[in-house]
């Protein structure tokens, strides 16, 4: 929190309490995908009074300064996860299309794909994103009985 509070200074924000509960609730919640509402609900039910469209605006600004990753898995809603830099490449993710599920998976499979694309079209790729859409082995085993 000391880290983000000399970031937000820097940049000219404030750190209020309304944001460090926000971002309090993807730590208490680290690999998970969240959206406002999923984080909203968290908060309501830990007696928070923080309003959606409050939750909305402090998830976008913490996007914007990079502190979130803002993902689009294709459901309608914007999810979002704490910005890890440790890995040169974002981890890919497994979305269920029946419970709505979204794991993830560290494999990067696509090295040799990049590298050939970047030398065949004079691109320099800096990064990639891969989501798989199916099943989840619950969903599945729901649809056989």
């Amino acid at each position: 929190m000391a880290q983000l509070k000399e970031m937000f200074r820097e940049r000219q924000y404030k750190l209020t309490s309304q944001r460090q509960i926000v971002l309090q609730a993807f730590l208490d919640h680290q690999g998970e995908h969240l959206s406002a509402e999923d984080v909203h609900n968290i908060l309501r039910d830990q007696s928070s009074e923080i309003g959606l469209a409050t939750v909305y605006r402090t998830l976008e600004l913490l996007s914007d300064l990079s502190v979130l990753q803002k993902m689009d898995f294709g459901d309608g809603r914007s999810r979002y996860e704490i910005n890890e830099d440790s890995t040169s490449h974002h981890h890919h993710h497994l979305i269920c299309l029946s419970c709505g599920k979204v794991r993830e998976f560290e494999d990067d499979l696509l090295d040799a794909l990049e590298s050939a694309v970047a030398r065949k079209s004079n691109f320099a790729v800096v990064d990639h994103q891969l989501k798989f859409y199916g099943y989840c082995q619950e969903c599945q085993k729901k649809s056989e009985t």
